[in-house]
């Protein structure tokens, strides 16, 4: 592994989020309505810029929804009670930026 591949970025694009969380861009901008929590920025050109912890929170959102089957309304209430515990950041650190395998949809 080289040098610039260890350098973390600090913003990242749509389509990169997309290749990381192996995700389509529309349920990404859809999960932006559907969870509060999920607010990326936007450049100068209207595009969206996520962050390091926007995109840990899609693949928590993807596991809840995903692999332990939780409604929208159950993924939120989890959501909260993990503010609540004071547990959010840890939740979110158990993930990373390594692209999620892909899956047969």
């Amino acid at each position: 592994m080289d040098f610039q591949s260890k350098i973390k970025k600090l913003y990242y694009s749509i389509s990169e989020v997309s290749k990381i969380t192996n995700l389509k861009q529309y349920v990404i901008r859809y999960w932006e309505t559907e969870f509060p929590d999920l607010k990326p920025a936007k450049n100068s050109s209207g595009n969206r810029i996520y962050k390091e912890n926007d995109i840990k929170l899609i693949k928590l959102l993807k596991h809840l929804l995903y692999n332990k089957k939780l409604s929208s309304n159950d993924v939120k209430k989890t959501i909260q009670k993990y503010k609540d515990e004071n547990t959010y950041k840890k939740k979110l650190n158990n993930y990373n930026l390594e692209p999620d395998k892909k899956t047969d949809e």
